[in-house]
């Protein structure tokens, strides 16, 4: 997370390559085109595609977090015809080898609390102390359903309905 931006930022993230750090990744990987639908920045004339970004930094970083649908599993970029070859993090990391730890928060957008909640996790305990689901989000976030706590559950249970917009009733059908 930064506030720079050009040459400045663009040094800044060679300079954080030095360091321990956590890539955060927000959107798919664009991989036609040798990924020039995404450019990041530019180094001595020429642009950075998102996709170098990732596969130079991602080895490097001690996790990733995929913020989005997108990021996790490609989102509606990745949807039939995919023009720009849209692919989620963990699938462009399978593809090149890349073994680096990866926490999937999908969802658009993404509720705050789930992000600084898994960062916060991750500064404090390490990848270890993040249980993950079989696609790789935190249990502490994606562990039940939304309908498991939705304040219209009781109307389920009676298998009450709605049928029009504005009805008091479970939404579910």
């Amino acid at each position: 997370v930064m506030a720079a931006s050009g040459d400045l930022a663009m040094q800044a993230m060679y300079d954080t390559e030095e360091k321990p750090f956590i890539l955060v990744v927000e959107g798919s990987v664009m991989l036609d085109d040798h990924g020039r639908y995404c450019e990041v920045g530019e180094k001595d004339g020429h642009g950075i595609t998102g996709l170098d970004h990732v596969l130079r930094m991602g080895p490097k970083a001690k996790a990733v977090i995929a913020v989005g649908s997108c990021a996790a599993f490609g989102g509606i970029p990745a949807a039939e015809m995919n023009p720009t070859g849209s692919k989620g993090v963990q699938e462009v990391f399978k593809a090149n080898n890349i073994t680096t730890p990866i926490i999937n928060l999908p969802v658009c957008a993404v509720h705050p609390d789930w992000f600084v909640g898994t960062l916060a996790a991750l500064l404090l305990g390490g990848v270890e102390s993040i249980k993950v689901d079989d696609l790789a989000r935190p249990e502490m976030f994606y562990g039940k359903l939304i309908h498991d706590n939705c304040p219209l559950r009781g109307h389920f249970d009676a298998g009450r309905f709605a049928q029009a917009f504005g009805e008091p009733y479970c939404l579910y059908k």
